[in-house]
């Protein structure tokens, strides 16, 4: 089994970012949806509200965050790694309000411009702890402001699989891994409990229940009915829609596409 794709997504529901080799931490992959979109009030923005939000990218800068219009990426703000507003405001994302740190008036004035709406984008501290669900968390684990869980894994049989059972396929960026694996047979990682990949370790958790932002086209921001019709089908349990693995570190390393992944129970 090989780690073919390694993605971040480092402002919450905005585009992703496809990485040769990324570092583990403790709330997810390095950068990954430590900065997010609010509104007025402090709560969390995403594509289930906004599917417009599917159209903005994000690219890794030496000093931040080039956030910019796919159709035109001249059309584009800088958010620096370093805040320079650093106002501390209350955010809530789920059921979880806990401390970010504002980024920049300019980030903030071209997101509400883009999203026709008054946003604010903030990024969430070193210092901020937000727990994942202690019924699953097996070390009292941190999560970013990533759904649930820092990091979430998907092999491509499954997909594979999906998209056999599909009139039009979908891809992978529909459901938003952090790790693709290559080599197994559909839906594998249902059976995993703890996997190896380089020289970093991780435990799974729970499986992952899908929502309705896995119906948005990443490249129209188009709403439909799948995959979420077919995978209820068959992929349905308790009324959760269930499509890859929500996973937590065990130990800290650094992955590259390409390492090996092995299942160690």
């Amino acid at each position: 089994m090989i780690l073919s794709e390694i993605w971040i997504y480092p402002v919450k529901s905005l585009g992703g970012i496809r990485l040769t080799e990324a570092h583990t931490e403790e709330k997810g992959l390095q950068y990954d949806r430590r900065w997010m979109i609010v509104d007025e009030n402090g709560m969390f923005q995403t594509q289930r509200f906004s599917p417009e939000m599917a159209l903005i990218d994000v690219t890794l800068q030496a000093g931040g965050l080039k956030i910019f219009s796919r159709d035109n990426p001249e059309n584009h703000t800088i958010a620096p790694f370093e805040p320079v507003s650093e106002e501390t405001i209350s955010v809530k994302v789920w059921n979880d309000v806990v401390d970010a740190v504002t980024v920049s008036n300019a980030a903030d004035q071209w997101l509400s411009n883009q999203l026709g709406k008054k946003v604010r984008l903030v990024m969430m501290p070193e210092n901020t702890q937000r727990k994942a669900d202690p019924h699953y968390a097996r070390h009292d684990e941190n999560v970013s402001f990533a759904d649930g869980f820092p990091y979430l894994v998907i092999s491509q049989a499954s997909l594979d699989d999906l998209n056999s059972r599909l009139a039009e396929p979908v891809s992978m960026a529909r459901f938003r891994p952090n790790f693709v694996i290559t080599g197994t047979k559909p839906f594998a990682e249902d059976e995993w409990k703890s996997i190896t990949i380089g020289n970093a370790a991780f435990e799974v958790v729970k499986p992952c229940a899908r929502c309705i932002m896995t119906t948005i086209n990443q490249k129209t921001a188009e709403k439909g009915a799948e995959p979420l019709k077919t995978l209820s089908t068959y992929r349905k349990i308790n009324n959760k829609i269930l499509f890859g693995q929500n996973v937590v570190a065990a130990a800290f390393g650094t992955v590259k596409a390409g390492d090996e992944v092995t299942v160690t129970q």
